[in-house]
């Protein structure tokens, strides 16, 4: 009889990526990035909401002769421009006011220390030093190095069972595309998250979640990890909400 449960999270690189999505990594075993489908446009891959005493603005790092059909880990970064230094302005000036402001831009520094050719590589990197500043430990791998084919739920599904998972969790917005009676067929539990969205110290304004994790560093330090607590609802649940 199965006694162990193992828990599966795949998800596309994403620039220094909001607070949700290290609370699905904390709820996961194994981490994919799904780095060999197609990039979209507007996406988070390259780019991140920052709050700021202007209102939102984003952080975008520039992409090379970007062609439709390209897949994340083809893009190439517009390395001759001086997005790191203006970023890293950007953020000194964003952040001088936080308690925490050195934490945040120590980290974005040691990122951009490293120079990147794709962009799959660079915002892997930004979530890889999110989770060491928090020391969380986690198992990762990338899609492209599975030779797992099919799309969409079909592939999914075929990369949860490589890796013997009998749960995948994911965001809400596999809820629109997701088979799920695919999953129930092979006893593989899907998961959606339930976040609580917790209210830390925040400035400028209105408490906002939908921001990059730097602001709850700049924010919060190491203490931060202490409003990552969110959890999961079984798909029938989710669905029926």
């Amino acid at each position: 009889m199965k006694n162990f449960s193992k828990s599966v999270v795949i998800t596309q690189p994403m620039f220094f990526p909001w607070v949700g999505m290290f609370e699905q990594f904390l709820l996961a075993d194994e981490i994919i990035f799904y780095d060999d489908v197609q990039f979209s446009k507007g996406s988070f891959t390259n780019r991140v909401q920052i709050k700021t005493q202007y209102g939102m603005k984003w952080l975008t790092v520039p992409l090379e002769n970007l062609t439709l059909g390209q897949r994340i880990n083809e893009v190439k970064i517009l390395n001759i421009s001086p997005f790191k230094e203006k970023h890293l302005s950007f953020l000194e000036n964003i952040y001088r006011n936080h308690p925490y402001k050195y934490d945040a831009l120590e980290m974005v520094d040691s990122v951009y220390s490293i120079q990147y050719e794709k962009i799959s590589e660079l915002s892997k990197r930004t979530i890889l030093e999110i989770l060491a500043y928090f020391n969380i430990k986690k198992s990762f791998h990338n899609s492209s190095e599975l030779d797992i084919g099919g799309v969409s739920s079909d592939r999914v599904l075929e990369i949860v069972k490589y890796f013997s998972g009998d749960t995948y969790i994911t965001g809400h917005g596999a809820k629109n595309y997701l088979k799920h009676s695919l999953f129930e067929k092979y006893n593989i539990e899907v998961k959606y998250m339930k976040y609580r969205m917790n209210q830390y110290t925040q400035l400028h304004g209105d408490f906002t979640p939908y921001v990059s994790i730097l602001d709850l560093v700049a924010n919060e330090g190491k203490k931060g990890i202490e409003y990552m607590n969110s959890e999961t609802v079984n798909w029938k649940e989710f669905v029926d909400e």
